[in-house]
Parts: C-alpha cells; sequence; structure tokens
C-alpha cells in the first residue's frame, strides 16, 4: 500500500457504523475498532454450517435452522446444538460457567435488563454511577429514579477522567439502602479503564450489586469471570468484528433475576423471542478469533494510537488528549481535542468529504447539537473540537499519515 492509498476489497472489511477511521479513495477502508463487524453468515460459514443441506420451499425455508428450541426434528435440533456449543465457547473463553450465558440483542438490551432487574428483583433502591456512561446505562438509571424506583447518586471524576474510588467507597458507605453500582468498564469515548476488580471488592464489602458496562472490553481485554466479584457484565458482537445484532448478557450464578421480555422460553425462560442464531453462532466464532490473537493485536494496535498521538503532537499546535489514553486506558481509543477556529468547526464534516471517518465529541451544546456528555463532564471547554479516532488490527501506519496529514489541511 502506498503513503496515501487507503484503497482495499470493500467486502474483504468489517462494517460498522461511527466504525471507519479511514477510507480515502474511491473505496472507502472500513476500519476501526470501537464499532465494528464482519457479516454474521461468513462466521456462520466459517463454523462448519452449511446452508445447502437445508431442505426448503421458499426463500425463508432455505434458510438453515430457522426453527431452533421447540422443533423436534433434525434441524431444529442441530440449530439448538449450534447454540449451546456457541454459549459454551463464549463461556469458556470469559471463564464462566454456560449457565451464565445469556444471548441478546446487544449491550443496550443486556444493560437495560440487568439493571431494571436489580432494582426490581434484587431489591436495590439506590443507584451509584457515573457521569460518563454509556446512554444504554445513564437513560436506564434516569427512568428508573423518574419512575419513584430508585435514587440515584454520580460517583465523583477525577482531572483525568477516572472514578474516583474514594469517593465511591464513602458513598456506599453512607448507604443505608441496598445499592446497585453500575460503572462502564471502558469508555467508549475516551477509552479509560475501570479498575473492575477493586469495584467488585468494595461492592462486595457493602453489600452492593455490581452492574458493569464491558461492551468496549469483551473481544479486546482477557476475562476471568470466576474470579471477578461482578454480578453482571455486557458484549456486543459488532464490537470485535461480529455481527450487528447480537449481544452478551453474563449474570452470576449465585443471582436470580426475572426476564426483561417475557413470551417464550427461549434462553432458559430469562429471554423470550427466536433466537438470532446466526448471530449467536458468528459471536462466538468473532470472540474466538479476536481473543486468539490477543496479545499480538493489542501491542499492535497501541502502537497505533501512540503513533498517532506523536505526530500530532509534532505536527498540529494546541491540541489537547482526553482521558488518560498513555494510562489505564483502553489501547483501540483515542480522543483528540482540537482548537476551535472557524475551519476545525466543521472538522467532521471536511474529513467525512475526504472519506475519512471519525466520531464526534464536543462540550458545545448550541443548537440541536447538544454533543458529547462525556467531553462535557471531563473538559467543559466550549473553545474545543474534539473528535474520536478509533484502531483495529486492520489500520496501519500509513494511514495513520494520511489522516493527520488531511487534519494539518483542515485546521
Amino acid at each position: 500500500m502506498k503513503s496515501g492509498d487507503c484503497t482495499m476489497n470493500l467486502i474483504d472489511l468489517p462494517v460498522g457504523e461511527n466504525s471507519y477511521f479511514c477510507r480515502t479513495g474511491r473505496r472507502p477502508v472500513r476500519t476501526g475498532g470501537a464499532d465494528i463487524n464482519y457479516h454474521g453468515q461468513n462466521l456462520f460459514r466459517q463454523c462448519g454450517y452449511d446452508r445447502s443441506r437445508s431442505p426448503g420451499i421458499g426463500s425463508d425455508d432455505a434458510l438453515p435452522h430457522r426453527e431452533i428450541r421447540e422443533s423436534i426434528y433434525s434441524y431444529g435440533r442441530e440449530s439448538r446444538l449450534a447454540i449451546e456449543n456457541a454459549r459454551k465457547s463464549v463461556a469458556k473463553i470469559l471463564n464462566a460457567h454456560p449457565a451464565e450465558i445469556f444471548f441478546t440483542s446487544g449491550g443496550t438490551e443486556s444493560s437495560n435488563t440487568a439493571i431494571a432487574a436489580a432494582v426490581r428483583d434484587l431489591g436495590c433502591t439506590h443507584i451509584i454511577t457515573s457521569p460518563l456512561e454509556h446512554h444504554a446505562t445513564l437513560h436506564t438509571v434516569e427512568h428508573l429514579h423518574k419512575r419513584g424506583e430508585a435514587s440515584l447518586s454520580y460517583v465523583h471524576l477525577l482531572p483525568n477522567g477516572h472514578i474516583d474510588l474514594e469517593d465511591l467507597e464513602q458513598q456506599l458507605a453512607a448507604s443505608a439502602e441496598k445499592t446497585l453500582v453500575s460503572l462502564m468498564h471502558a469508555n467508549n469515548e475516551i477509552g479509560n479503564m475501570l479498575d473492575i476488580h477493586s469495584v467488585g471488592e468494595l461492592c462486595k464489602l457493602y453489600g452492593a450489586i455490581f452492574h458493569s458496562d464491558t461492551v468496549q472490553t469483551v473481544g479486546h481485554f482477557p476475562f476471568d469471570l470466576r474470579n471477578t466479584p461482578v454480578h453482571f457484565i455486557t458484549g456486543a458482537s459488532h464490537k470485535f468484528h461480529g455481527p450487528k445484532g447480537v449481544g452478551l448478557l453474563y449474570i452470576n450464578e449465585n443471582v436470580r433475576i426475572h426476564p426483561l421480555i417475557h413470551g417464550g422460553a427461549q434462553e432458559r425462560n430469562m429471554r423470550a423471542g427466536t433466537e438470532n442464531l446466526y448471530g449467536i453462532v458468528g459471536f462466538a466464532r468473532a470472540l474466538e478469533l479476536a481473543t486468539a490473537a490477543y496479545e499480538e493485536d493489542s501491542v499492535y494496535i497501541k502502537s497505533l494510537k501512540v503513533y498517532m498521538m506523536e505526530q500530532l503532537k509534532r505536527q498540529l499546535k494546541g491540541i489537547a488528549f482526553n482521558g488518560d489514553p498513555l494510562g489505564r486506558s483502553l489501547y483501540a481509543v483515542l480522543s483528540v481535542s482540537f482548537p476551535k477556529t472557524e475551519k476545525s468547526e466543521m472538522l467532521l464534516f471536511n474529513l467525512d468529504i475526504h472519506r475519512i471517518c471519525a466520531s464526534g465529541g464536543s462540550a458545545c451544546t448550541s443548537g440541536a447539537e447538544q454533543g458529547s456528555h462525556v467531553i462535557r463532564a471531563i473538559n467543559n471547554n466550549p473553545n474545543q473540537v474534539t473528535v474520536r479516532f478509533s484502531f483495529s488490527r486492520h489500520n496501519t501506519r500509513e494511514q495513520v499519515d494520511v489522516v493527520v496529514t488531511k487534519l494539518k489541511e483542515l485546521i
């Protein structure tokens, strides 16, 4: 690949919204680590399931394994076996028991299920969270608070965006109510990582329920759930190059809750509705691929992040990095604030015109664009424009050079 030429064969690349790092040239290169996926049916075929075996009358019937759980005929049994094998694979990778793994439609459903169950089934009447959480958490706890089902408080933040663990312990110690602590493992905008073990131990000490949104770290970080003091974690397949529309909810074996969605007996009576067979099998296979190369990929991807930081500092003035990018931080995410100028206010739009896509985040609250609640919480500076870049194993230094060069022209 020549410098400045980021073209690749589109069919070989991942697809996902807000996930593209560089796509210069006539054909976009679709890369990035924060929100990205491959097509599930390709992963399904990688697992050895042959759609040609399936008899059919019409196009829908020609798809294999349509009837999943209740069928007594061979194709239904094979479908059920595929799901249970996927569950065992995921459990093994996360060092959990298969009975603790439940498949959902994604991280939002998983977090909603966990948070609602903690309040309605486990007796939590107080919720402690942070202002940096994903909206799947923030909007859910705010909804429960507005309905009068739980009181709500926010843990303090340190200047670098990390959670203030001393304040968390003080809040837990002062609470006379049973408490749910809901804190994300890695922030999706700035990449800051929570010390999940320390928080879990605090929750154990004060009898609190602990839910962690781990959507950004499942597939990117090694888990040992048998030795992690957490009651609920979540995952989403497209974050580690799997199919969209399928997620994970881990429920610790000592927890008993009721389903959020009622209906059939799927997912052992915990999540009604026909299972997303292709998605579930694709989830497991993508997780296997992501974790198999974790050590090599994480080192390589972090080197790209560090290289981009170095190049931005060398070639652009007045920039700042949000969070703790060289400390306890997810290796795949970099949040950069640029000085606000007439040109930089249109930065994301102009990047897109030049076929370079990144996510925005701004402290600005003018007009309909409310900006990033994360950036407002840690860096409420209206004179900056913030962009999140994400990286994956598909990126190269040459692509970083292309982006930095273009940023120099646009700011």
